[in-house]
């Protein structure tokens, strides 16, 4: 997990799987007929074979200088154990390539077939530790559970409803580099398909709590139902809220979710009254030292967390594939955005439409620029009016603007020409629209 702050600088959900299993039998006179067979319930995860991957991210790492950083050597030897292991067990596999801190990263992904291409879940871990240690808990242990997990999607043969797909983050701890370049690079039509993202940053905390981030409510419930349906107490994870690769997803509009054990917080005498461990001391006493190591974990945290990435997984991959939930208008041109400059306009027509813009109405937003924080963003109503979606801000020195945001326009015509008016206020930097939507 990082503790960075975005960086001046030019990543759905948990995937699908599990088909329903089948008709029921015929009826005969001789016979009542059986009823039909429901989803394949998640297949308990071996905690020893996470534990086995975890081993293996040990060895790497003390083989190659005591870590698995972004651009040491550890670091790929981890993306290509876990590649390896993915290609033989049937995976589609792409490593994504990108520059940070003047050295190459590599992000992981992974598709297993079939399917709604429309309709992607994702999951996925960060898998660089910090320069300092090997980073067992934080974060092979994200990636040991999203692995072994992936693995039993093949070892069952599962047949999504919606398409499945897992990947693994460089970077993360030098900023959320690596997912960060992974939302950004694809193609907003492609994004659009991600119909959400489940994060697993830090899974085995060896005094653990159990976290569940509350970004999106189904996400979050099927999440929540596993640990209820074991009785175990969640609570809403706000220690590294923002600050692991979800935020990427999120900040590009689509549904996000996760677990957390905790990090460096300590863990209070009410949490341990109903979690066990030890109260006033931190959740993960190693986080980013030289001791997070294969004995820095908790099994049964490990056990726990994995079953429930799988859980997730069956459950959400399940879904039944549903059309957009409204008729989408979009303008993919691009249109440069001048330093310092006059306001430019990305536009859309809406007509065939009866009365007025929702209250609700839905702005995607995908504008490349190197300091975000120079914009001044805004929808432009076809009658004029104008509807501020963002201010400019000094301090905020992240790239892009990768948003969808919710406009009351039930005072507006629906029909006409909507445009989304950007200006750059601030010297230095530059950037374009990459595409603009209205969602009605």
């Amino acid at each position: 997990m990082s503790l960075s702050v975005p960086r001046r600088t030019a990543a759905v959900a948990v995937l699908a799987l599990a088909g329903l299993l089948g008709a029921a039998a015929p009826a005969t006179a001789a016979a009542p007929s059986a009823a039909a067979v429901g989803p394949l319930a998640a297949p308990d995860i071996p905690v020893a074979n996470v534990k086995a991957h975890l081993t293996q991210f040990q060895s790497i790492a003390s083989a190659n200088g005591g870590n698995r950083a972004h651009g040491r050597p550890g670091y790929r030897a981890s993306l290509d154990y876990a590649k390896a292991k993915l290609d033989a067990a049937g995976y589609t596999t792409t490593v994504q390539q990108f520059s940070s801190n003047g050295a190459t990263g590599y992000n992981l992904v992974a598709d297993w077939p079939g399917g709604d291409p429309d309709d992607v879940l994702m999951a996925g871990a960060h898998l660089d530790s910090v320069s300092s240690g090997p980073g067992i808990n934080d974060n092979g242990s994200g990636s040991a559970g999203v692995l072994e997990t992936a693995l039993a999607v093949s070892r069952a043969q599962l047949e999504p409803t919606k398409h499945l797909r897992f990947a693994w983050w460089g970077a993360e701890e030098l900023g959320l580099v690596g997912s960060r370049h992974y939302v950004n690079t694809m193609p907003s039509a492609e994004r659009s398909k991600i119909s959400g993202y489940l994060n697993f940053d830090m899974i085995g905390s060896p005094n653990p709590g159990y976290f569940v981030y509350d970004d999106d409510p189904v996400l979050e419930a099927t999440l929540k139902d596993y640990f209820a349906g074991i009785g175990v107490p969640t609570e809403i994870e706000t220690e590294g809220d923002g600050r692991s690769d979800h935020a990427n997803f999120k900040n590009a509009g689509i549904p996000v979710g996760g677990l957390f054990t905790g990090a460096g917080r300590y863990k209070s005498s009410a949490q341990a009254a109903k979690w066990g461990g030890t109260a006033g001391q931190a959740f993960d006493r190693c986080y980013h030292r030289s001791c997070d190591t294969t004995s820095n974990i908790d099994d049964t945290a490990l056990d726990r967390n994995s079953d429930a990435i799988a859980h997730a997984v069956w459950t959400l991959g399940a879904e039944p594939t549903t059309p957009p939930d409204g008729d989408v208008y979009e303008n993919t041109a691009d249109v440069s955005i001048p330093d310092y400059g006059a306001a430019v306009t990305s536009s859309v027509t809406v007509t065939g439409r009866a009365g007025n813009a929702p209250s609700a109405l839905r702005v995607g937003v995908d504008i490349k620029h190197t300091w975000r924080g120079d914009l001044v963003i805004d929808l432009v109503a076809p009658d004029g009016s104008a509807y501020r979606l963002k201010n400019a801000s000094g301090g905020d020195s992240a790239d892009n603007v990768i948003e969808t945001y919710t406009v009351n326009a039930s005072d507006e015509t629906a029909n006409g020409t909507w445009q989304l008016r950007v200006q750059d206020v601030a010297r230095w930097d530059t950037g374009y629209v990459d595409s603009f939507r209205l969602t009605f």
